[in-house]
C-alpha cells in the first residue's frame, strides 16, 4: 500500500538529502559529470531477431568445401538423426587421431543447414572459454542484441538466451572443444537450436550423443584421391594405405601430385624416401598418424621450391590462431579506407598477399572460410610446421614475424571512445595475440614486444568496460614483465600502473591505491622525481585518493606535481595544463571553490591560448568551470557556459559523440538545479534515448543519465516514474557490478531517498541502514560516502519523527565531518543545518537558533550570499525566529530572502515558492 503524501511543512527546506557527484576522467583530464548516484541498464527484450526480420545469418569461420570432398553420407545421416532427436550431438575422433575429418563433417552439416535456409548458422571456435565467448558475442552483434558497451561475457549471454528462446531452426557448431564444462555452460538448454561439438576429448561422449569419426574406408580414400588428382591407376589403394586412409594426409598427397604432375607410384617413392628425422625431433607421447608428417613436410618442401618465401609465411601462420587468421590481420590494417598514394600502395600489398595465399592454398597446407575472409590451417599442420621450425632453430623467427605482423595491425586501432566502434578489430587482435602468447609461453620465448601487445589488449578491454577480461590479462602481463624484464624495468612500471587503473575502473580502490603507491615509489627510485612518467604516476595516485574521499592528500600531491611540471615542462605545456585542471578539481571536491574557480579560469584561458578554443582539453576545462559555478550556486553563469561548450561540441564532434551527450547531461542537470524541470526533463529524456542507441544501456554515461532522469522525476514529484527506474537500475547494477561497488552503494542511497520522499519510511530506513553498514565495511567510517549515508539515515529518522535517534546521529556525523572535511566544508554546513532543524523539531530553540545563525554565517562566507544553500539557511533561520515568536525578525528575514530568491533563482524556483508561502502564512 502506498503511503499518503506528507502534509505541507513550512520547514520543508530544513534538511538536505545529499547525493554524490561523479568524476569522469578522459585521458589525464578530469571531466565532471553531475550525478546523483549511478544506475544500470534495462536489458532489451529477447525477441528473436530473425523472427522480426527473417534474414539468414551465417556467423563465424565455416571452412570452405575442398575439392574432392567425400560426403560420408552414413555419418551425416547418423549425425542428423541424433541432432534431430536430442538437440545436441558430439562429433568425436579416437584420441590421438587428429585429421580424420571431424571439422569437415560438422562443416558439411552446416553447409546443408545454410542451403536449407536456416535463419542462423553459427560456427564457434571452442578451444578456450574466451574463444567461445567471443564467438557468441559476435553472434549477438549479428542478431542486433549486443549493446554498444557490452563486454564479451554479457553479449555472449544474450546470444545464448536468444538461442534458448527461438522457435526457428538454428545451428551452432562448437569446433575443437577441449573442456566439457566450458562448452556446457554456453549450450542453450531449451529452444529449437541444434548443436554440434567437435572434439578429440572422449569425455564429451559421456555427456552427449556420439558420432565417432574414423579414417576414410579404403573405398572412400581411393575415391578421394581419384577425384582430387584425376588419376585412376591401381596404386591409389597402396598410397591410401601408406597414409593410413587419413583425410588430412590424403589431401596433402593429392595436392602435391597435382602440382608436380606426379603419379601415385612417384609420390610413394618420395614419401618413403623422405628423411623425417632430419626435419622433426623424435616423437614422444602423442605420435603423428601414419605418413601424415611426411606428407605435410613434403608439401612444405615443394612449396618452398616453387616460392622461396612460402616457408616463412607458413611458419608465421603456424604460430597464429588455429581458429583462423582474418585477412585484415595479414594486411596489417583493420579495413580502414585509405586515399591517394596510400590507397594505391595498400592495394599493391594486399594483391601480393592474396597471390601468395592462393598459391599456398593449392598445396592444401592452408584453406579459407566460405566467404574467403579468413585463412585456415589445420591444427595438425600447424603442429608439424612449428616442430620443424623449432628443430631447425627457426621458431623464434616465426614468433618474431607474427609479433611484428600484429604490431602493424595494432597501430591501426584507436583508443578511447573510438575503441567501441573498432570492437571487432580488437577481438581479432585478442584472438591472435592469445594464440601467439600461448605458444611463446610454452616455448619460454616471451619477448617485450609480445608483452607490449598483451598490454595493448588489456587497455582496449578497459576502454570497452570489459574488466572481467582486462584484469586477469593485465595481472598476467605484469607478472610476465616482472619475470622477463625485471621488477624495475619502465615497461613493468607501466604495467603496474595500468593494472591499478583497471582495479580503479572496477571500483576496487583497496587494490588500486596500494599498487599506485608502489608504482610511484618505484618511479621515484628508478626514474627520479622529475621524469614524465613519475609525474603521471603522482597525478594518478592523487586522483585515486580523491575518489577514495581523501581530497586533502590529493591536493597536496597534485600541488607538488604541478609545481614540478611548471618548473620542468613550463606553464604552457599540455601536461601542466592537465595537472592544473586536476588540482582545481581536487579543490572543488574539498569544497574550496574560492581556489577552484580562479584556477579553472586560469587553466581555461591558457588552454584557449595554447591549444585553441576547440581543443578537447579546452572544452573539458570549460565544462569543469561550469560545474564549479554550479556548485557555487551561480546557476546562470553555469548554464551559459554549459550551453556555450555544448554548441561547440555539436559543431566539432557532432550530435551523437559521447562527449556531446555528456555535455547535454550536464546542462540538463544545471537546469534541474535551477528548478527548470520543464527544460531539464525533456533534455534528459532526449539525451538518454540517443545515448542508449549510441553507447548502449550499460555504458557508465548512460547509467549516469538514467539516474539523473530519475532524480528529475523525483524533484518534479513524479515518484511513480522515479522509483521503478531506480529499483530496476539498482537490480541491474548489483548483478553487473557488485553489491559493494561504490556506484552500487550510491544508487542504493538514492533509491532510499526516493522511498523517503514517497513516505515509505520503513523501506527507506532499512535501505539506508543496509547501505551505511556496507559503506562502513567497504569504504571505511571516514569516507565522504559513509558520512553522507549517516547524514541521510539521520534525516530519515527525523522525517519519521524519531528524534531520539536522529539528533545523536546528526551530532556524531557533524563531529566527524568537522574532523574529516573541516568546519567550513559545504557538506559539514549541510549537516549543521540539518541538526539545527532537528533541534527545532524537538522544540529546543535555544540550541536551534544559534546553530542556524552559525550555519548561515558559514554559508555566506564560504558559498556566498546568493548561493541556493545560503538562501535555504536564511529561510530556516526565519522559520526558527517564527517558532520562537520573534515575528518581526522572521518577517524581515523572509522578505529579504524572498527578494533574493526572485532575483537569483526566479519566481518559479521551488525554493522561491517555499519562501513565498512561509512569508504569506506569517503575514
Amino acid at each position: 500500500m502506498t503511503s499518503p503524501a506528507p502534509p505541507p511543512r513550512s520547514e520543508s527546506l530544513d534538511r538536505s538529502t545529499q547525493s554524490v557527484t561523479r568524476t569522469q576522467v578522459y585521458g589525464h583530464l578530469v571531466q565532471i559529470n553531475q550525478v546523483e548516484g549511478n544506475v544500470t541498464v534495462r536489458l532489451g527484450q529477447m525477441d528473436p531477431a530473425p523472427e522480426r526480420d527473417v534474414q539468414q545469418i551465417i556467423e563465424g569461420d565455416i571452412p570452405q568445401q575442398p575439392r574432392g570432398f567425400q560426403l560420408r553420407e552414413e555419418l551425416l545421416e547418423r549425425l542428423h538423426g541424433q541432432v534431430a532427436a536430442t538437440g545436441a550431438a558430439v562429433v568425436s575422433a579416437v584420441t590421438g587421431k587428429p585429421g580424420v575429418g571431424k571439422t569437415m563433417l560438422a562443416a558439411a552439416y552446416a553447409w546443408s543447414c545454410q542451403a536449407a535456409g536456416w535463419p542462423v548458422v553459427a560456427w564457434i571456435a571452442a578451444e578456450t572459454g574466451d574463444q567461445i565467448q567471443t564467438g557468441l558475442a559476435g553472434l549477438a552483434e549479428r542478431l542486433r542484441l549486443r549493446q554498444a558497451d557490452d563486454d564479451a561475457t554479457t553479449a555472449a549471454k544474450r546470444a545464448r538466451d536468444w538461442l534458448a528462446a527461438t522457435h526457428w531452426p538454428s545451428l551452432v557448431v562448437f569446433d575443437n572443444a577441449v573442456d566439457v564444462e566450458q562448452v556446457r555452460a554456453w549450450c542453450p538448454a531449451t529452444g529449437a537450436t541444434r548443436m554440434i561439438i567437435t572434439s578429440r576429448n572422449r569425455a564429451f561422449e559421456r555427456s552427449y550423443a556420439q558420432v565417432p569419426v574414423e579414417e576414410f574406408t579404403p573405398d572412400q580414400a581411393e575415391a578421394f584421391l581419384r577425384e582430387r588428382t584425376g588419376l585412376n591407376d591401381q596404386a591409389a589403394g597402396e598410397l591410401a594405405a601408406e597414409l593410413g586412409h587419413l583425410p588430412l594426409a590424403l589431401a596433402q598427397a593429392a595436392a602435391l601430385i597435382v602440382r608436380r604432375h606426379l603419379n601415385y607410384a612417384d609420390y610413394l617413392r618420395l614419401l618413403r624416401a623422405f628423411p623425417l628425422d632430419r626435419y622433426l625431433p623424435a616423437q614422444v607421447g602423442d605420435q603423428y598418424p601414419t605418413g601424415t608428417a611426411q606428407a605435410i613436410l613434403l608439401a612444405l618442401v615443394q612449396a618452398e621450391e616453387a616460392r622461396p618465401a612460402a616457408r616463412r609465411m607458413l611458419e608465421m601462420l603456424a604460430v597464429l590462431s588455429p581458429a583462423g587468421i582474418p585477412r585484415p590481420i595479414l594486411y596489417g590494417t583493420r579495413g580502414l579506407a585509405e586515399s591517394g598514394d596510400l590507397a594505391e600502395q595498400a592495394e599493391i600489398v594486399r594483391g601480393q598477399i592474396d597471390e601468395e595465399l592462393a598459391e599456398l592454398a593449392d598445396t592444401s597446407l592452408i584453406s579459407f572460410t566460405e566467404d574467403g575472409s579468413t585463412v585456415l590451417m589445420h591444427r595438425l599442420v600447424q603442429r608439424v610446421l612449428r616442430e620443424n621450425a623449432q628443430h631447425e632453430n627457426r621458431l623464434n623467427a616465426a614468433l618474431s614475424d607474427a609479433t611484428a605482423l600484429l604490431y602493424r595491425f595494432n597501430d591501426a586501432l584507436p583508443e578511447g571512445h573510438a575503441t567501441w566502434a573498432a570492437r571487432p578489430a580488437v577481438e581479432m587482435l585478442m584472438g591472435q595475440t592469445t594464440a601467439l602468447h600461448t605458444i611463446a609461453h610454452c616455448k619460454d620465448a616471451l619477448t617485450d614486444k609480445l608483452l607490449d601487445l598483451r598490454a595493448s589488449c588489456g587497455r582496449y578491454l578497459i576502454h570497452l568496460a570489459d574488466l572481467g577480461r582486462a584484469i586477469p590479462l593485465l595481472e598476467q602481463t605484469l607478472a610476465e614483465r616482472e619475470q622477463v624484464l625485471g621488477h624495475d624495468h619502465p615497461d613493468t612500471l607501466v604495467s603496474r600502473n595500468n593494472l591499478a587503473q583497471a582495479y580503479q575502473a572496477a571500483g576496487d580502490l583497496g587494490r588500486a591505491i596500494p599498487l599506485l603507491e608502489q608504482t610511484l615509489a618505484e618511479c621515484e627510485r628508478i626514474l627520479g622525481d622529475d621524469r614524465p612518467f613519475t609525474l603521471i604516476s603522482r597525478n594518478n595516485l592523487a586522483n585515486a585518493y580523491q575518489l577514495a574521499g581523501d581530497p586533502g592528500r590529493a591536493i597536496s600531491m597534485l600541488g607538488q606535481a604541478l609545481a614540478k611540471q611548471e618548473r620542468i615542462l613550463g606553464d604552457d605545456h599540455p601536461n601542466t595544463l592537465v595537472s592544473r585542471n586536476n588540482l582545481a578539481s581536487a579543490y572543488e571536491a574539498a569544497g574550496d571553490l574560492r581556489r577552484a574557480i580562479p584556477m579553472y579560469k586560469q587553466t581555461l584561458a591558457e588552454c584557449e591560448r595554447v591549444l585553441g578554443d576547440d581543443h578537447p582539453d579546452t572544452l573539458s576545462t570549460l565544462s569543469n568551470l561550469a560545474h564549479a559555478y554550479q556548485a557555487a550556486g551561480d546557476l546562470r553563469r553555469a548554464i551559459r557556459l554549459y550551453k556555450h561548450g555544448l554548441a561547440k561540441q555539436e559543431r566539432i564532434l557532432g550530435d551523437d559523440h559521447p562527449d556531446t551527450l555528456a555535455s547535454r547531461n550536464n546542462l540538463a542537470h544545471a537546469y534541474h538545479a535551477a528548478g527548470a524541470l520543464g527544460e531539464a526533463i525533456p533534455l534528459l529524456e532526449q539525451t538518454l534515448a540517443k545515448q542508449e542507441l549510441i553507447l548502449g544501456d550499460n555504458h557508465p554515461n548512460t547509467l549516469l543519465l538514467r539516474n539523473n532522469l530519475a532524480q528529475a522525476y523525483q524533484a518534479a514529484g513524479d515518484l511513480r516514474r522515479a522509483i521503478p527506474l531506480l529499483e530496476q537500475s539498482l537490480a541491474k547494477q548489483e548483478r553487473i557490478l557488485d553489491d559493494d561497488h561504490p556506484d552500487t552503494l550510491v544508487s542504493r542511497n538514492n533509491l532510499a531517498s526516493a522511498y523517503e520522499a514517497a513516505w515509505d519510511l520503513g523501506r527507506a530506513v532499512r535501505l539506508y541502514k543496509q547501505t551505511l553498514a556496507r559503506c562502513e565495511r567497504v569504504l571505511g567510517g571516514n569516507h565522504p560516502y559513509t558520512l553522507l549515508l549517516r547524514n541521510n539515515l539521520a534525516g530519515a529518522y527525523a522525517t519519521a519523527g524519531n528524534l531520539s535517534r536522529a539528533i545523536p546521529m546528526y551530532e556524531q556525523t557533524l563531529a566527524e565531518r568537522e574532523r574529516v572535511l573541516g568546519g567550513d566544508h559545504p557538506d559539514t554546513l549541510t549537516t549543521r543545518n540539518n541538526l539545527a532543524g532537528a533541534y527545532e523539531s524537538a522544540g529546543d530553540l535555544g540550541r536551534a537558533i544559534p546553530m542556524y545563525e552559525r550555519t548561515l554565517t558559514g554559508r555566506e562566507q564560504v558559498q556566498g550570499g546568493d548561493h541556493p544553500d545560503t538562501l535555504v539557511s536564511r529561510n530556516n533561520l526565519a522559520h526558527a525566529y517564527e517558532s520562537a515568536g520573534i515575528l518581526r525578525h522572521a518577517v524581515r528575514m523572509y522578505k529579504q530572502t524572498l527578494a533574493d530568491c526572485e532575483r537569483v533563482l526566479g519566481g518559479d524556483h521551488p525554493i522561491t515558492r517555499a519562501v513565498r508561502g512561509n512569508l504569506q502564512r506569517v503575514q
